[in-house]
């Protein structure tokens, strides 16, 4: 029988939710499966970005960072190549929206440590808003450094590939809304709803010639370099978001992404492609027997009443 307290209610036993993962600096892989080898991560300067970098770089792989911030790249530069294992370490500003600065970007690349081998199409643009507030150059802003800066990087990675007849892995970060919509987040959700369907297609225009293209979607993984408003938002659900309101009662540990990164582009997945894996402890499925009451978005953002 359930406990019960003194009022005579049962109370629910402590649960233990999902296990903590191993810990930083471990890899997920054999030392050295990386070696050699290239490793373009766009956003790579902070963030996830940076974490999943992390985790190329304790398998040896040499890097290449691509960002809008020199002075975090830098920083990153420096953080990355002080891991035991990882290779030579480039950086590069770049904003993904201009197809010829990535042209030079790869050039850079292959100039300091050769083609990359693995693209990882990490950096995107994101904010909260209810649709009816998006401005024309907020929705610009986001699908185009989302979507159509992905599809440049893509582009570029893949013609080059082609070019040298040379087998290549893509991995690009998606979210969970692509699937169900998100509602607050129409401009990023229609953005990465793109960017799965590239994963889809590409995989199977490029699956003849070796490139593998996946996806990986995060759920709530929170760094030191989270945008204020997304801050906010999570402090607006209360005092505990990270952990009850989440199935796995716990939030992702950044590494945890890198791992799943490595392994999708690792020799161990090269049989996996077209694939979109989602890595949040299923929180997307959760679903309620009863739904809790409908919040209009604008209360959930904290917006008062629409005013044209």
């Amino acid at each position: 029988m359930d406990e019960q307290t003194e009022t005579g209610a049962p109370t629910r036993p402590a649960l233990p939710g999902l296990a903590a993962p191993p810990p930083l600096g471990t890899s997920a892989l054999p030392p050295g499966t990386y070696a050699g080898q290239v490793v373009l991560v766009t956003g790579g300067g902070t963030g996830l970005g940076k974490a999943i970098a992390a985790e190329f770089a304790r398998l040896g792989a040499h890097l290449v960072l691509a960002g809008r911030t020199a002075e975090r790249l830098a920083a990153a530069r420096e953080e990355l190549s002080a891991i035991e294992g990882c290779g030579r370490v480039a950086a590069a500003v770049c904003d993904i929206r201009d197809p010829e600065r990535i042209a030079e970007v790869f050039d850079a690349a292959e100039a300091a440590c050769g083609l990359p081998d693995v693209l990882v199409n990490n950096a995107a643009a994101n904010f909260p808003s209810p649709a009816e507030d998006l401005s024309p150059n907020a929705w610009r802003a986001v699908v185009d450094i989302t979507l159509t800066g992905t599809w440049f990087t893509t582009r570029e990675f893949g013609r080059r590939h082609l070019a040298a007849g040379t087998p290549g892995s893509i991995v690009s970060i998606g979210a969970s809304y692509a699937w169900t919509g998100g509602p607050g987040f129409a401009h990023s959700a229609a953005a990465k709803a793109g960017v799965k369907n590239l994963v889809e297609t590409l995989a199977v225009e490029w699956g003849p010639y070796g490139i593998q293209v996946n996806g990986l979607v995060p759920g709530l993984f929170p760094h030191a370099d989270m945008t204020g408003d997304i801050r906010a938002g999570l402090d607006r659900a209360g005092p505990d978001p990270a952990g009850s309101r989440q199935p796995a009662l716990r939030v992702g540990l950044p590494r945890e992404l890198g791992w799943a990164a490595t392994f999708l582009a690792s020799p161990y997945a090269r049989f996996i492609t077209g694939h979109t894996l989602v890595v949040d402890g299923a929180n997307w499925q959760r679903r309620a027997l009863v739904g809790p009451p409908t919040v209009p978005v604008r209360e959930q953002l904290g917006r008062g009443p629409f005013t044209d």
